[in-house]
């Protein structure tokens, strides 16, 4: 789509497809655009600020996901260093799209604030229509809305990448989301941070599910890596007490599944093996970060794209730790 030059050729571009239900079928943004229109009954025309919770609302949102924000901030950090030095927002969600943190940088935060992108502002398709928080909600998956393929007309100079995080039981708890007002940023150039924005996102799922399980040992199955965060839970035992998303549905995984807690051998059968060589080459790799960065642990972390905490997780899973 180009991008629209008016207000009016927006809402008649917007008008267009949504009539069109082929459309509507074949693409995410008209599916997104015919939601707001017929079933959150948006006018794309409508000049509004975007909707703000109360002080209190957003403190009582913030305490309920506390663990979430402690585990998530040193990828919000990462993820910012990157991103705001481009000019861009980098901002996490509960499961409401509500707004709980936002990072900008000094020079932008001014602007960002203007637009609506900033804590305790709700950005879910019923409130703004298609944007890059709402419309990843809303589909279940990562998402680019670039510039002119927000619904409302005056959302049509951003541009958004959002991608969800799911929390260990396989259920969306947040979105992870870049966002840029800048007009002369590419689509090519939000492909790049809608990847840069997914890896992140997946990179605090995997540290959410690994802290649900502290003492637990921690497989790679089937599937991880480029299609998404693919973990299983062990116990001592080697009986199944976990399992993300990812992992449920490619090794079909139901909740009735893990209250009958099969053993990994049960599970997964000859890829235990593969599982097991999987963890001595995730040992390997942390043991050569360690030695490349002279034992400096936060450093190692940074070479190998991880949290500080979950290094000494996995450290202490490796059984590295006794050895310093």
């Amino acid at each position: 789509m180009a991008i629209a030059s008016t207000t009016a050729s927006h809402v008649e571009a917007v008008a267009s497809i949504v009539h069109n239900s082929v459309n509507a079928t074949t693409s995410v943004v008209a599916a997104s655009w015919r939601r707001s229109m017929v079933y959150y009954g948006l006018d794309p025309a409508r000049r509004s600020a975007a909707n703000r919770t109360t002080h209190h609302e957003l403190a009582l949102a913030r305490e309920e996901n506390g663990s979430l924000l402690e585990i998530a901030r040193p990828n919000l950090q990462r993820l910012f260093q990157t991103a705001g030095k481009a000019g861009c927002c980098v901002a996490l969600t509960n499961a409401d799209g509500l707004i709980l943190e936002a990072n900008s940088t000094e020079a932008d935060r001014r602007n960002f604030e203007e637009w609506g992108l900033t804590e305790g502002a709700l950005w879910n398709e019923a409130n703004e229509g298609t944007n890059g928080i709402g419309t990843c909600l809303a589909e279940n998956r990562p998402v680019i809305i670039f510039q002119n393929q927000h619904f409302r007309a005056q959302n049509t100079a951003m541009s958004c990448m959002g991608a969800p995080i799911y929390d260990p039981s396989g259920e969306i708890t947040a979105v992870l989301d870049i966002s840029s007002c800048r007009t002369d940023l590419t689509a090519s150039f939000a492909q790049v941070l809608g990847s840069v924005v997914t890896d992140s996102a997946r990179a605090v799922e995997s540290d959410l599910f690994r802290s649900a399980f502290p003492q637990a040992r921690i497989v790679v199955a089937e599937g991880h890596g480029a299609s998404g965060v693919s973990l299983l839970a062990v116990d001592e035992d080697d009986l199944l007490i976990g399992a993300t998303r990812l992992a449920r549905r490619n090794l079909g995984i139901t909740p009735q599944t893990l209250t009958e807690m099969p053993s990994l051998g049960e599970l997964v059968g000859g890829c235990v093996a593969a599982a097991r060589d999987l963890a001595r080459a995730e040992k390997t790799e942390i043991r050569r970060a360690l030695a490349h960065c002279k034992g400096n642990v936060a450093a190692a972390a940074r070479d190998l794209g991880i949290s500080r905490a979950t290094m000494y997780r996995r450290m202490n899973q490796h059984g590295l730790l006794s050895e310093r």
